[in-house]
């Protein structure tokens, strides 16, 4: 038997090794009315487990350990369309159970993805007793984190990774399903295994002898699997194909649980009201006014847990009887001991940073100060980004009951084990005294891998005799206390030479580092003591596609003391608004077409060029548009998926109007081509937002926008037409759910360029940007 299908078997040598599932306790396996099955599924006592992924129920369903939030991306039908494919049994068999924090569900590449690079080559990284897992120049730091990652249990839904990290294993524990299922039925029916077929999960042989899984579970959960093969791609009959999702009905219907929606009995509501100046804190609070209003209970101090500004929550029996008396009491809000944030000031010192400071290389080809010194002459651009907020549909909520020693939570969050620690730290219980139920997630965006409003559910239940409590948040604490898209500069420059050409390109970028504030405050254990290089504030920027001889690229990485965090696309969101809007900038003193210009470019990168050239295709780039129309492009690689978009645009009552927006792209092999068109376009909207609307202004360490009125969003009736084309590829898939924002920004600006002959490097994007 080989190794890989052995570690998926339920049987071994040793006996039963029932990994993920095996480890888990009963309660957290099978539910019980503290703690209740996920929703939409029943309780299967009779299921047989086949390894940590896969069960199969009595009637022949089957049961997938998910360990992935669901927040509309798309995620529980891909992962479970592998499942069914492997299988052989129709989508709409496959039902969903939480998994646990088994190691084998661990998905670290988030934090791997974001770590600096180390110049360590393989033979040493051997030599620090890591695996020779890679051929050319490696990380220790990945390996490091990888491997503390996993032993504290890390399942991140984050980095659009939750595909590209299902891929092989979750094939491969399916097809040793199946495996074993054909090797107990041929052992059982004494016939040929060879000669078996698989229809809809029911295994028969030509002369008669039928069963479906359920009727061979028990013996094949016991049968070795033998040799494993997974499925060729010519026998697919789901991947790569459209099919229903299986979570839209009850979405539809309103029996959808997202964490709002959790109902307990005896149920209490806290509302939350934090120091309005960020990193502040609560003097004297008159709790008297609170406790004296109709149906409230108690009031409950918030100290600045997991990173969040200090403030209070009051408790009633509706949520909002306790949001009217947080906001009517009075307290004596102190500033941060530094003083209050200014994001104008901020913005000033990032400049200087980019004059003063060299910043850390992420990448160097050529000899980029030959290439100045010889250039005939410079092109030179300086690009900004402001902060941005996530604004996630359902604002920071999270349900909480402390009762008998033990935590329950009830918590749309994109990292469960996290949720699990700091609910532990914060009840002073152990970690397997905290039991999670993940809800389905209204949006995430990178928030949802923060834990400080579970820090605070579970203190206030701490408060509440054992009754559960839901703590939830105004869309104003949301707004005004989020974890921000760092603001962002970056310089660009080119050196050209008599000719025209680019001879060498520096690029040098200062904003706020992301990854060692989110370990600082949500796993200190791996938080470095020293200051390190942020890759993903960098990232974007030092990866470019295009043939450049000479090339350097450098952050700046900054520590403002505003709270920032992962946003969708992180780095790359900001990053490539600045290098594709240049690169036109480019075309423009090359006096050559922005399409032909970039392909000039891209003689060595295939996969960027095909992807470019459908989407010009698509667009009927260079053909005529009606007057008053304009079309831009930008092409990115981000999270191992490039996408090209061309957009049209116009201009309505002075405004940019975006009519259209053509996206191609290559991201590897295609689960659910539905899935994928529907990712580019939330991507789309939601960039459109940022691109126009987008800016969190700060003074005097308070947030200027509150709520939807100042933080806009693109309406309905102003969405463009959204067209999405595939590149065929047999390569393993990529990310789906962020790589589609980055490149919208720089087309929509190079659009706007092309209509008004007005560049704009600064978002949002507005023509009266001096």
């Amino acid at each position: 038997m080989k190794r890989r299908a052995w570690l998926f078997s339920a049987a071994g040598a040793a006996g039963a090794l029932l990994v993920g599932w095996g480890v888990l306790p009963a309660r957290s396996r099978l539910g019980s009315a503290a703690h209740p099955w996920p929703a939409g599924a029943e309780p299967d006592l009779t299921g047989v487990v086949f390894n940590g992924w896969i069960k199969i129920r009595a009637d022949g369903g089957v049961v997938l350990a998910m360990p992935r939030s669901e927040m509309g991306q798309g995620v529980h039908t891909a992962l479970a369309m592998l499942v069914a494919e492997e299988l052989d049994v129709p989508l709409a068999r496959v039902s969903l159970e939480q998994a646990g924090s088994d190691a084998i569900y661990g998905n670290v590449a988030m934090l791997v993805g974001s770590l600096p690079f180390h110049p360590l080559e393989v033979d040493d990284y051997a030599a620090q007793g890591a695996p020779r897992v890679r051929p050319t120049k490696v990380r220790l730091g990945e390996w490091m984190v990888g491997k503390l990652a996993r032993e504290l249990g890390i399942n991140a839904t984050g980095a659009s990774s939750s595909v590209a990290d299902a891929w092989e294993v979750l094939r491969t524990a399916a097809a040793t399903a199946r495996a074993s299922l054909l090797g107990a039925a041929s052992l059982d029916w004494k016939l040929p295994v060879d000669e078996l077929s698989v229809s809809k999960g029911v295994i028969s042989h030509p002369s008669g002898p039928s069963a479906h899984y359920g009727e061979l579970a028990k013996f094949a959960a016991a049968t070795p699997p033998g040799e494993v093969r997974l499925k060729s791609r010519g026998d697919w009959s789901l991947i790569g194909r459209k099919a229903p999702r299986p979570d839209l009905p009850a979405k539809v219907n309103g029996t959808a649980v997202f964490g709002l929606d959790v109902r307990l009995p005896g149920m209490l509501y806290a509302a939350v009201r934090l120091c309005p100046m960020l990193g502040g804190s609560a003097g004297a609070i008159h709790t008297e006014v609170a406790l004296a209003a109709s149906g409230v209970e108690r009031l409950v101090r918030l100290p600045g847990y997991a990173g969040s500004t200090a403030g209070f929550a009051v408790v009633g029996k509706t949520w909002w009887q306790a949001q009217q008396a947080a906001l009517a009491v009075p307290v004596d809000w102190q500033q941060r001991p530094a003083g209050g944030l200014d994001s104008g000031e901020i913005g000033k010192a990032l400049e200087a940073a980019l004059d003063r400071e060299a910043g850390s290389t992420f990448y160097e080809k050529g000899e980029v100060d030959k290439a100045e010194a010889a250039a005939s002459r410079k092109v030179e651009a300086l690009y900004s980004a402001p902060y941005l907020a996530h604004a996630t549909l359902e604002p920071m909520n999270c349900t909480a009951q402390f009762k008998d020693g033990k935590v329950w939570l009830w918590a749309p969050t994109q990292v469960p084990q996290m949720a699990v620690a700091v609910a532990a730290r914060v009840a002073r219980v152990a970690p397997e005294d905290v039991h999670v139920t993940v809800t389905l997630l209204g949006g995430g965006f990178g928030r949802r891998l923060e834990v400080d409003f579970v820090a605070q559910a579970v203190r206030v239940a701490l408060e509440c005799g054992g009754r559960p409590v839901q703590l939830i948040w105004s869309r104003e604490e949301d707004t005004t206390h989020d974890f921000y898209r760092p603001m962002q500069r970056a310089r660009l420059s080119a050196s050209l030479d008599a000719a025209g050409k680019v001879g060498g390109l520096r690029i040098r970028s200062a904003g706020d580092a992301i990854t060692p504030r989110w370990l600082e405050r949500n796993l200190p254990a791996l938080a470095a003591p020293v200051e390190t290089p942020d890759k993903s504030a960098a990232e974007g920027l030092f990866d470019l596609p295009y043939g450049f001889a000479s090339q350097k690229m450098s952050h700046v990485a900054t520590r403002s003391g505003v709270p920032v965090g992962y946003w969708r696309s992180v780095g790359h969101s900001h990053n490539a608004f600045f290098s594709e809007s240049f690169i036109d900038e480019l075309a423009l003193d090359a006096k050559q077409d922005p399409l032909a210009f970039r392909r000039s470019l891209l003689e060595e990168a295939p996969r960027h060029l095909a992807v470019l050239d459908l989407a010009a295709a698509k667009a009927g780039w260079g053909t005529a548009l009606p007057p008053g129309r304009a079309r831009g492009l930008a092409l990115h690689e981000s999270f191992g998926t490039i996408v090209a978009q061309v957009v049209e645009v116009s201009l309505q009552n002075g405004a940019p109007r975006v009519h259209r927006v053509v996206c191609a792209l290559d991201c590897g092999t295609v689960i659910h081509p539905g899935i994928v068109a529907q990712q580019m376009e939330g991507s789309v909207v939601f960039a459109l937002s940022a691109a126009l609307y987008g800016r969190i202004d700060i003074e005097d360490g308070v947030v200027r926008q509150k709520n939807f009125p100042q933080y806009a969003m693109l309406g309905l009736a102003r969405a463009p037409v959204v067209e999405t084309y595939l590149v065929p590829s047999e390569r393993a898939p990529s990310g789906a759910g962020e790589p589609g924002v980055p490149p919208l920004a720089p087309a929509l600006a190079n659009a706007l360029f092309s209509l008004t002959g007005q560049r704009l490097r600064s978002l949002p994007l507005s023509l009266n940007q001096a």
